[in-house]
């Protein structure tokens, strides 16, 4: 039971779900659809965007039995009829929550960096939400529904019954993906490295 693992992973899912969320619902906004707007998702205060399975309780399972990390925040409700560009316009809302991640995870370097000195338990903390960061980016663009990546079908325009019996499967998919095959161990893999890269950048 690794319980220190659980209280960092689901403290920094915690700060990591509000920028991706928002960036969801800001593109959305910019795109012509109100929805995100109207339900009081266009912030960056954490509480609109906390999924209590998703950001709190799974993550902190997971990361006490020591198997992968499946994480998300509250999804943010879009209308792909408002939406300028239809299914296209639909995959650009969809990629900026994965594209917010990368970028965080640039801004996390640069603190962990910055505090390495002055403050190392915040530096070792920064670093591992930049690792957590880019993880949760890759595990978003599998294109399985219900993640963001699943979009970049609808934008192929895959048949929408296809589409549908996927995402009736979509979680469970996901779920042995990350827990039961090599694609949870690669993307942490992944992620260590582009930590380190993005860590070097500011040495």
């Amino acid at each position: 039971m690794n319980y220190e693992a659980a209280l960092m992973n689901v403290s920094l899912l915690w700060l990591l779900t509000t920028p991706h969320e928002f960036a969801h619902a800001w593109v959305a906004t910019r795109l012509g659809d109100d929805t995100p707007l109207l339900e009081g998702r266009v912030t960056l205060n954490p509480l609109p965007h906390v999924d209590w399975l998703g950001t709190v309780i799974l993550p902190a399972v997971m990361s006490l039995m020591g198997g992968g990390l499946i994480g998300w925040g509250k999804p943010v409700n879009t209308n792909p009829g408002k939406i300028r560009g239809g299914w296209n316009g639909v995959a650009v809302v969809a990629m900026a929550g994965p594209l917010s991640n990368v970028v965080f995870a640039v801004i996390l370097g640069l603190l962990a960096a910055a505090t390495a000195k002055m403050s190392p338990g915040f530096a070792l903390y920064a670093a591992r939400g930049v690792s957590l960061s880019l993880y949760l980016a890759m595990l978003n663009m599998i294109p399985v529904p219900p993640l963001d990546g699943s979009k970049l079908l609808l934008a192929a325009r895959i048949p929408a019954f296809i589409y549908r019996e996927i995402a009736q499967f979509g979680f469970l998919l996901v779920l042995l993906l990350v827990s039961y095959t090599n694609v949870g161990y690669q993307m942490s893999a992944w992620s260590i490295q582009g930590t380190e890269r993005i860590l070097g950048l500011f040495q």
